[in-house]
């Protein structure tokens, strides 16, 4: 299983939100590139960038930061916030981002979603179902939509998408725990690539997700107040992968 850090920027600056709420914020750095390369140096192998601000503005808002970062490290980069667009997708595609992250379109227009994967191949996207009570939220996770998570990903599987990631909101920012109930139901609902987030805390968290079959784990406040000591939890997962080997 993959570990990947995430790095959510709003106005310019690394942040993390409580529960998506845009009111609760806590800014860990004014350089969201330095960031990134301190957790490439750490050991990981891909980064998760969101731009908060595009994601309620419906564009992205935050390219210069995006362009820093992807410049600044080696790894792979994801990127979602307010890419509702196939031309948004190639302007961000040609920063060096490696895969793209729909949400609100994958509801609203899910024609783009297909489109992309049929130009730029299923590799380069990314659907998020971002989900409270089981219930996709969009723009920004400001707005619930009738439309459940395994919904979502039958529909969007269907047009191509071969990747999703799951982040139950209600738990996002909160150092609880992942709602691992709602992961093994989509790993198990499909075959389809699985990225899990929110509330993951521990390394124990962790190898619990790897156990349920999730590809990745997207992990944002607890790597920040050193609740998860990165190092030490790719340690762990790759001794894991090394025992199953056996």
């Amino acid at each position: 299983m993959e570990l990947i850090p995430a790095i959510d920027v709003r106005d310019g600056r690394c942040v993390r939100l409580y529960q998506g709420d845009y009111a609760q914020e806590t800014v860990y750095s004014d350089d969201p590139a330095e960031v990134a390369v301190r957790w490439t140096a750490l050991g990981a192998t891909r980064l998760h960038v969101v731009d908060l601000d595009g994601a309620r503005a419906g564009a992205p808002t935050n390219l210069d930061v995006v362009k820093r970062i992807v410049s600044a490290v080696s790894v792979p980069v994801q990127l979602g916030g307010g890419i509702r667009s196939a031309e948004m997708t190639r302007e961000v595609l040609a920063l060096g981002v490696d895969r793209v992250i729909f949400g609100t379109v994958a509801i609203e227009a899910p024609s783009i979603v297909e489109s992309v994967c049929r130009d730029q191949g299923p590799s380069a996207v990314v659907v998020g179902v971002d989900a409270r009570d089981g219930y996709v939220a969009v723009k920004g996770w400001t707005e619930g939509k009738d439309v459940l998570a395994s919904d979502l990903v039958t529909r969007m599987a269907a047009v191509g998408v071969e990747r999703f990631m799951y982040t139950d909101i209600a738990r996002d920012g909160t150092l609880t725990e992942p709602n691992f109930q709602a992961v093994s139901a989509l790993v198990d609902w499909t075959d389809v690539a699985i990225l899990a987030a929110g509330g993951i805390s521990s390394v124990t968290h962790l190898l619990r997700l790897d156990r349920l079959g999730v590809e990745g784990a997207v992990v944002g406040k607890a790597v920040y107040t050193g609740d998860i000591d990165l190092t030490e939890a790719l340690r762990a997962l790759q001794t894991r992968d090394t025992e199953q080997e056996r």
